[in-house]
């Protein structure tokens, strides 16, 4: 009988490892997810342009910066065309 005390010690003590092991194994996953949308909701916005100038080189250098932007990814077409129009309707 005294057999039997260590091996059955040994099964919850493996036991509770194993439940252990994949509570946090979850954790780590919920913990990554959580991670994942806190950057994503942490993620720059969309800069406002600039005021439209009335010298014509201001304009030209502002469609050159909303260029950069949408080809970096910052704006999207849409974004960009609207800029654009609000830019050359000022002028």
């Amino acid at each position: 009988m005294m057999r039997r005390r260590p091996l059955r010690r040994a099964a919850v003590v493996g036991g509770v490892a194993a439940v252990a092991h994949h509570a946090g194994a979850k954790s780590g996953e919920a913990q990554a997810a959580a991670a994942q949308q806190a950057a994503a909701a942490q993620a720059p916005s969309t800069p406002a342009p600039a005021a439209p100038a009335a010298g014509s080189p201001d304009i030209v250098a502002q469609l050159e910066n909303l260029k950069k932007l949408l080809d970096e990814g910052v704006l999207t077409q849409a974004e960009f065309d609207a800029q654009k129009q609000k830019l050359l309707a000022g002028s």
